[in-house]
């Protein structure tokens, strides 16, 4: 195990790589990575990776972490949870599935999967829900309400998106399920006819977190309601120089007493490379889209030879967690693009008021 520098708080031990792909399987050729995560009643972690195939084609898979002892060591592979098949994530010249992250919902008893489907010329969030793990039923992709006084974020790809496993309330009050997502202002024209449109731009579109609603009455009357949600606020920016190309949320948020507690992702260029980087926010337990804390300085950062070199060099970008016991959060990240690895964080034990040293 490589052991980070020591810290206040957030100090991170890894685990290394705990899935590569299978030699031989032609569905694994290019990688596996970007894995959601969720415990099964059994007590057992399932994971979804990301499996790309030649031609950066993606599935996404269905494994079962092996333990030894509280360490993960490997998979067990399962199966297939999603293959494109729908028309919004394929298309004349390919498609995909990909990014999953999921969360075990009580209010409404079933797991719920948010996933990247790849419209022809654009990546859009996407919805499937199980009762088991086994099967999943697809709700088709978000749609996001219209405001009156903001960019309708129909227009604008989407990514990384992750629900609050559990309800919370609206700006205005109302319990809620909340998605956490990232518009983007890559621009991926879309079609229509003879014109051709593309996605709003400006400072009001740049590379951040926000956060979208939906009411939990409206979910429990039709879970299909999923996928049309409402109320979208700003969450995170970048600030930091290791978050200055964009940031975007990781793993689904895990609950704490003092918050939210929400891995997420960050892009910068270090010597003229694109380097993604892990780092730590803290939401506020009734308003989520208030910042508490963030962690100043990246706590994972592409320093191992599995995250530094592979499709996609100097890559960490966690979509999977699992708390522990004694506030130790595992968390499952895609590693330069081709592996998944692993690493615990000690989490502190109340909400932090300084840098670390």
């Amino acid at each position: 195990m490589l052991t980070a520098p020591e810290r206040k708080d957030f100090a991170v031990t890894r685990f290394g790589v705990v899935m590569s792909s299978l030699e031989g399987d032609p569905r694994e050729a290019w990688g596996v990575l970007n894995p959601g995560g969720v415990r099964s009643p059994d007590g057992a972690l399932h994971l979804f990776p990301r499996l790309i195939a030649e031609g950066n084609f993606s599935r996404i898979g269905h494994v079962r972490v092996r333990f030894e002892g509280e360490t993960p060591v490997g998979v067990e592979r399962l199966g297939m949870a999603l293959e494109p098949r729908e028309p919004y994530e394929v298309g004349p010249s390919g498609g995909g599935v990909e990014d999953a992250r999921v969360v075990y919902v009580p209010a409404i008893k079933c797991y719920l999967m948010t996933y990247t489907a790849f419209v022809p010329y654009e990546p859009r969030v996407a919805i499937a829900v199980s009762t088991d793990l086994q099967v999943w039923r697809r709700l088709g992709l978000v749609h996001f309400e219209a405001t009156s006084d903001g960019p309708d974020l129909n227009l604008s790809s989407n990514k990384d998106a992750a629900f609050f496993p559990e309800v919370i309330r609206d700006p205005s009050g109302v319990p809620s399920l909340g998605m956490l997502h990232r518009p983007t202002t890559r621009v991926h024209f879309r079609s229509c006819g003879s014109s051709v449109t593309a996605p709003p731009s400006g400072e009001e579109m740049l590379e951040r977190i926000w956060i979208s609603y939906v009411p939990i009455d409206a979910v429990l009357a039709d879970i299909a309601r999923l996928t049309r949600v409402r109320r979208h606020e700003r969450v995170m920016a970048s600030v930091e120089p290791w978050e200055v190309q964009k940031i975007g949320a990781g793993a689904p948020p895990v609950r704490l007493p003092y918050g939210w507690v929400l891995p997420y992702h960050a892009v910068s260029v270090l010597n003229g490379q694109i380097r993604y980087c892990m780092g730590i926010a803290i939401l506020d337990l009734d308003r989520p889209s208030h910042v508490l804390y963030r962690t100043p300085h990246p706590i994972l950062e592409p320093q191992a030879e599995y995250e530094r070199n592979g499709l996609v060099n100097n890559v960490v970008f966690p979509t999977a967690s699992d708390l522990r016991p004694d506030r130790l959060l595992d968390v499952y990240y895609g590693a330069a693009d081709h592996v998944i690895a692993a690493a615990r964080i000690t989490l502190p034990n109340q909400l932090p008021t300084r840098e670390f040293e």
